[in-house]
């Protein structure tokens, strides 16, 4: 028989890093999960490199504890990069139909989607993905695969996501440093939901938040496609920076008073409820109120979702996205924020969960396990139909989209 294929991916967070281990079998487009790794994430802030050495010494300990769980040796990685340099762009491509009413083949559809992506981009910035949002022959629109039709006209309408080179650059350095090798390079802010949504969600209109330490991801989803992505430059850190600078405590006292303490509900907490600091930090030993700890939070998240309101208002979908908003990420734990997020963005609100999954369930049925098991998913299904184009070596939007097919009977519900 042969042997089982090895997949794992990469996420690189500011707090964080994590690695996922999974068996890829035949058939099955989630893998099974064998083994997960974590390491804190010293080298970086807000997804950007700013120590080689530090961040090659995590990137190295998340994948030798993803290694010893697995009992497998990991080669190479679906790498996801986040950080406030993620940028994206919408963008129209149109081509004619070599005859008249021919029949619309995968050779036409390569090359409207290579017209798209003649934009004015900055030298210095790196498309990462063009995802195809639909299509319209002459004067249809809507159609979400064009192959077989027949028409004169070909237009497509993608989503083009960007990151900054030199950041990427030296992310990739890091990770090839750390002895493994990169399949492929996906935005983080697309993978959450590949773990946490549903078919009929993103055919319905849904929105999905991850909150990061250094900044919020979100993502739109309608009519089965992306219809906008975007990061915004505010996250847990800044919840820890507030508790600090509010409570005159150090970070580290700050972070812990959060994790034990944090919730969003300041109703909840009674005005003469207090916390001894000299019970978790040596540090700081003094008294402070529960309440301004809770209130503090609330005010942070407040802002956080009112710029994830603004991104919908863009795109005018503020309050109106049937599937509502779907909250992962580590700072989507803290109690509370589910009900503030629905009365904020006016949609129904959920913690995101991974799902559809099998092996270690136990070590990743976590909200902040969505962008890792997002990663393994995505690159596990379009594998091969990206790599070596939207990735490592520049774009070639031919040997890229030469399976165009098998990646809308994917994303289509």
């Amino acid at each position: 028989m042969a042997r089982p294929k090895i997949v794992a991916s990469l996420d690189i967070g500011s707090s964080k890093i994590r690695t996922v281990v999974g068996v890829q079998e035949d058939g099955n487009p989630v893998p099974n999960i064998i083994g997960v790794g974590i390491a804190p994430s010293t080298g970086l802030r807000k997804g950007a490199v700013i120590d080689v050495e530090e961040t090659i010494n995590s990137v190295s300990a998340s994948l030798e504890d993803a290694e010893r769980m697995a009992g497998e040796p990991i080669n190479h990685v679906f790498l996801g990069i986040g950080g406030n340099h993620i940028e994206s762009i919408n963008s129209k491509g149109v081509i004619a139909i070599g005859q008249e009413h021919a029949e619309i083949n995968e050779e036409d559809v390569d090359r409207v989607i290579e017209a798209a992506q003649a934009v004015t981009i900055p030298s210095n910035r790196r498309i990462l993905r063009i995802i195809p949002k639909t299509f319209a022959v002459d004067e249809q629109k809507g159609i979400k695969y064009p192959v077989g039709m027949s028409g004169i006209r070909l237009e497509v309408e993608t989503h083009i996501v960007t990151g900054f080179d030199p950041i990427i650059k030296n992310i990739e350095k890091c990770v090839l440093q750390s002895g493994v090798d990169i399949d492929d390079i996906i935005p983080a802010s697309l993978a959450p939901a590949e773990a946490v949504i549903s078919k009929r969600q993103k055919e319905l209109g849904v929105v999905v938040v991850d909150i990061g330490c250094g900044s919020t991801s979100v993502s739109v989803f309608e009519d089965g496609s992306t219809l906008h992505t975007a990061v915004v430059p505010v996250g847990g850190e800044n919840v820890t920076n507030d508790i600090a600078i509010g409570l005159k405590t150090s970070i580290d006292t700050a972070e812990k008073i959060k994790i034990e303490y944090g919730s969003t509900i300041p109703e909840d907490v009674n005005d003469r409820e207090t916390i001894d600091l000299s019970h978790i930090s040596k540090i700081d030993t003094h008294v402070v109120s529960k309440k301004q700890v809770v209130e503090i939070i609330q005010a942070r998240y407040h802002e956080i979702l009112l710029l994830v309101k603004d991104e919908l208002a863009k795109i005018h979908r503020d309050g109106m996205l049937p599937a509502g908003v779907i909250l992962t990420g580590a700072g989507a734990k803290i109690p509370g924020v589910i009900d503030l997020a629905r009365e904020t963005l006016n949609l129904p609100a959920q913690i995101g969960f991974p799902q559809n999954y099998d092996g270690v369930v136990d070590k990743i049925d976590d909200p902040a396990y969505a962008t890792a098991i997002g990663l393994l998913v995505w690159g596990s299904r379009f594998e091969g139909r990206y790599h070596g184009g939207i990735g490592l070596k520049g774009i070639n939007i031919r040997k890229g989209l030469s399976n165009v097919k098998g990646w809308f009977k994917n994303l289509l519900p």
